[in-house]
């Protein structure tokens, strides 16, 4: 997305941590080279060009598909089960996505409604039922969503096994800074 330039500029340095902790209360930046310090505030400017890259990829996959974000996420996670051969209920889908059954439900028939999704019967449980994305939807996915997917990959694969490792790293310990307070 473009941006106006002061919009820009803001941007450049909203994560700068020279700019986040001037007085030194959270980081200890006294004890850090400044091209250290300026080397951080270029990780912390390229994830949130990462982070709002992500966020427009999946706005416009959203419209494209003409789904909401959390239409989105179930389309992804009943594909993904089924290519790991694991039956998706409806109960599971509430779970990841962190709703009611009867939200799941609400949800599952505008799917069903938009020639997205499919209930069958559980091939276990005669209680349940699974779900199925169409093929139309499939096929709009892989074209579209699995595109983006691929990208991502490719860029992983150029990098080396060293930096792999380092970059999974560096991942999970972002990943478990949040929710710290």
């Amino acid at each position: 997305m473009a941006y106006s330039s002061h919009v820009a500029k803001v941007l450049e340095h909203m994560h700068d941590p020279r700019l986040m902790d001037p007085d030194g209360s959270l980081l200890e930046l006294d004890r850090m080279p400044g091209a250290e310090q300026a080397e951080i505030a270029d990780v912390m400017r390229a994830m949130m060009e990462w982070k709002l890259a992500e966020a427009e990829q999946s706005k416009a996959s959203s419209k494209y598909m003409a789904l909401s974000e959390r239409e989105m996420r179930a389309i992804r996670f009943i594909l993904a089960g089924h290519r790991c051969g694991v039956a998706v209920t409806p109960a599971m889908l509430s779970e990841y996505l962190e709703i009611t059954s009867a939200a799941t439900t609400k949800l599952l028939d505008r799917l069903e409604a938009g020639g997205h999704t499919t209930r069958s019967p559980h091939p276990t449980d005669r209680r349940a039922i699974t779900l199925a994305v169409t093929e139309e939807t499939r096929r709009d996915a892989r074209d579209h969503v699995g595109v983006s997917h691929a990208r991502r990959f490719q860029a992983a694969a150029r990098l080396s096994s060293e930096e792999r490792q380092i970059v999974v790293r560096f991942l999970r310990d972002l990943a478990h800074t949040s929710g710290d307070s």
